[in-house]
């Protein structure tokens, strides 16, 4: 088997626990659209074109709700923005690869794949680049195809959003956090995120996930550099 196939594969199944992991959260997006008066091409075409999870349900259900169009905007652009902080960190290591390569990388940078980018030699050579593709393309498709999924559910079946669905974005996410709290800076971000988050939000309060986000990392931001940029073990 050549090197150019065995990254492929390897890429493929890396990813495949996570392409899995996300298929109620997948088919919850897709439904949820469905049963907000959103079209079946609307639908695939957000996340065709869009391809982020948690900004797509958070807007789907803003523009449910009739929510202002600057709100709308807002939120998810703060949502979204933490992929500008992921460009940055892969960005010496791309930055020498030609924009064939750097483009289609930038967009299937999520979440997952941004998980499997610390490896010292990440995106460094041809196989690596490959890998990284196939992992991040095979999570587009299977997001693509959970989204359709929920499509079809959303039509004929009764409401899914019963069914505790979204609980998938809070594992999957916690999946991909805690590995990453390895000083004390992370750690207080991360609690301060979920006690924000949950206070704001049994207030009503209409952006209390951009505020629950702007507290945590200003709270991360200022124990760092109590701790002079050095890392605490915990």
């Amino acid at each position: 088997m050549n090197i150019t196939k065995r990254a492929v594969l390897k890429g493929f199944f890396d990813m495949l626990p996570l392409c899995l992991a996300v298929v109620p959260w997948g088919i919850l997006c897709g439904s949820l659209a469905i049963q907000n008066g959103f079209s079946a091409l609307e639908t695939q075409a957000m996340s065709l074109l869009v391809f982020a999870g948690s900004a797509q349900l958070v807007a789907i259900e803003l523009m449910a709700g009739n929510t202002p169009l600057l709100t709308i905007l807002f939120t998810t652009f703060i949502i979204s923005s933490r992929h500008f902080l992921y460009g940055l960190a892969v960005r010496h290591k791309v930055i020498s690869q030609p924009l064939r390569w750097r483009l289609p990388i930038s967009f299937v940078l999520t979440d997952e794949l941004f998980a499997f980018s610390h490896h010292r030699k990440a995106y460094k050579t041809k196989a690596r680049l490959i890998y990284a593709l196939s992992a991040g393309f095979s999570f587009y498709i299977a997001w693509n195809l959970w989204t359709l999924i929920g499509i079809v559910a959303g039509s004929v079946l009764p409401d899914l959003t019963n069914l505790g669905l979204d609980f998938a974005i809070a594992a999957t996410f916690i999946a991909l956090v805690v590995p990453g709290i390895k000083n004390l800076a992370s750690l207080v971000t991360v609690i301060v995120a979920g006690i924000s988050a949950t206070l704001l939000k049994s207030t009503g309060f209409e952006l209390w996930l951009v505020c629950a986000a702007l507290l945590a990392m200003s709270a991360g931001y200022f124990t760092a550099r109590l701790t002079q940029k050095k890392d605490c073990p915990l």
